[in-house]
């Protein structure tokens, strides 16, 4: 059988059959050949113009980026300067600017310059920006950004900018970058210089200074895991120190004595505990029932001690206990909060890999050095679900003190504390609490404000017959689940036995 294909035939169906299969004449190949130099010549014209314009444009707009931090350095067009590059946490660019700024100071000043290019120059590294990367980058308006440094203050920072400074007597530039994850650029600083081991000894003090003037430092801060969140600073937001006095306190009696002496007075006793060779790394758990006061106790702590670092953690936050660690390491004297661990005693960290979020907290504390004036203070509802991994690392927890439901005693003290801005008997009062037992501090507070509720519907002061209306509906069975909602049993719930926290 003759296999040869038809005469007709050719690869593209439809096409003329003359027009498939006639060869190329020599003419053709010629033209063909002349066609593609010309488009050859026609593409590098356009190149040539391409770069002519943006050289033209970056003279527009100074001198270029590379010539200004060669003429800084000293170096010849020839050389191309070292660059070391050093990633900064998105939190810490503050610092950065404080430490640069110290640096600039000492070595009698710099000079910051923007770069130009617009988007393009994100892109690009230091290096390709000195070597002219993909384009022609000319000086610019230096971009800032303001960023939070405390609840209240912010400050005007270098978010892409080139400081020409000295470092020990020999010059060096630093690009000064902050994050930009559209451009797939985390914060970082740049350092060119022309000698190899100036820029490592520059980045190792910039360090240093970066931990000695933190403004996270005495802070009171907490995770929110989101740029976004008012006065965030790379996903740490600053919060104010509460306000809350020893009289607001209503504990069993010593109980806040021992808390104090645990989280306050090791820190104030810190020289004489180190020579005595004894540890300063400390573990608090605050134990007991939904409403009791654990957290109010947590904001008493914090505002007992000015100028102590605190980490707030709780809910999704904790999975940063690690992070929280070190920030806690390096700006001791300092205290992480972790509130309510039973809620996430078994819960996974960011992977779902990772191991339970306790035995991450457990190794965190673990990491620090005995030495490391740190606190971890932990809350919890259900001691007992914690109770076992405790005990299996014995010493990581070194005061555990509860928070029980408040005895009689003590719900007249918070119905006073409470109180004591309204026009209210001591007899009224004292009626209220001997009527409540079973009750949370969190009811008791609930309770005078729905008196001042009821009186203020009638357009009048608060009166003592309010506060034993509003009793009484709070103990109705109507209001059980809103009981429950506050921590507290059912009405009249007897208090118990003869604990530290009940009537004797």
């Amino acid at each position: 059988m003759d296999a040869s294909p038809p005469d007709d035939w050719s690869p593209v169906p439809g096409a003329p059959a003359a027009a498939r299969s006639l060869p190329a004449s020599d003419e053709q190949v010629n033209a063909d050949a002349d066609g593609t130099k010309g488009f050859v010549r026609a593409f590098r014209a356009f190149l040539d113009e391409v770069v002519a314009k943006e050289r033209t444009t970056a003279e527009d707009h100074g001198p270029q980026i590379g010539e200004v931090v060669r003429e800084h350095l000293g170096s010849a067009a020839t050389v191309t300067p070292l660059v070391v590059r050093e990633e900064i946490p998105g939190h810490a660019l503050v610092d950065l600017d404080i430490a640069l700024e110290v640096l600039a100071e000492r070595g009698g000043g710099e000079r910051v310059v923007g770069v130009g290019g617009g988007d393009q120059a994100h892109h690009q590294s230091f290096g390709d920006l000195l070597t002219r990367g993909y384009g022609f980058y000319g000086t610019g308006p230096v971009d800032h950004v303001n960023l939070p440094t405390g609840p209240d203050t912010t400050r005007r920072v270098i978010a892409f900018g080139v400081r020409l400074l000295t470092f020990r007597g020999q010059p060096l530039a630093v690009l000064q970058r902050a994050a930009r994850p559209q451009y797939g650029r985390d914060s970082a600083l740049e350092v060119a210089c022309l000698d190899e081991d100036l820029a490592p000894a520059f980045i190792d003090e910039v360090r240093r200074l970066m931990l000695e003037r933190s403004v996270l430092r005495g802070q009171v801060v907490s995770f929110s895991g989101s740029p976004f969140e008012p006065h965030s600073n790379g996903g740490i937001t600053f919060v104010a120190r509460p306000d809350v006095g020893e009289a607001d306190v209503v504990l069993p009696p010593g109980a806040l004595e021992r808390i104090r002496r645990h989280v306050i007075g090791i820190g104030r006793q810190r020289e004489q505990l180190v020579a005595a060779g004894q540890h300063l790394k400390r573990g608090v758990l605050l134990y007991g029932p939904p409403g009791t006061g654990k957290t109010h106790t947590v904001r008493h702590l914090v505002a007992s001690a000015p100028g102590t670092t605190v980490v707030l953690l709780s809910g999704a936050s904790l999975a940063y206990v690690t992070t929280a660690a070190q920030l806690a390491r390096a700006t001791q004297p300092a205290v992480v909060v972790l509130e309510d661990c039973d809620l996430v005693a078994e819960d996974r960290g960011m992977s779902p890999g990772e191991r339970p979020l306790l035995f991450q907290l457990l190794d965190a504390m673990d990491g620090l050095d005995g030495d490391a004036d740190v606190t971890f203070l932990l809350t919890t509802n259900r001691a007992d679900l914690l109770e076992r991994a405790l005990a299996e690392r014995p010493g990581r927890v070194d005061l555990a003190v509860e928070v029980p439901l408040p005895d009689l005693e003590a719900r007249r003290q918070l119905l006073r504390l409470y109180a004591r801005d309204l026009p209210l008997s001591d007899a009224a009062l004292d009626d209220a609490a001997a009527r409540s037992a079973g009750v949370t501090a969190s009811f008791t507070k609930e309770l005078l404000r729905r008196a001042v509720l009821v009186a203020a519907t009638d357009g009048r002061p608060v009166q003592d017959a309010d506060l034993a209306e509003a009793l009484d509906e709070l103990l109705s069975d109507a209001e059980q689940l809103t009981r429950s909602l506050l921590g507290s049993g059912g009405p009249g719930t007897p208090d118990e036995g003869p604990s530290p926290g009940a009537d004797h």
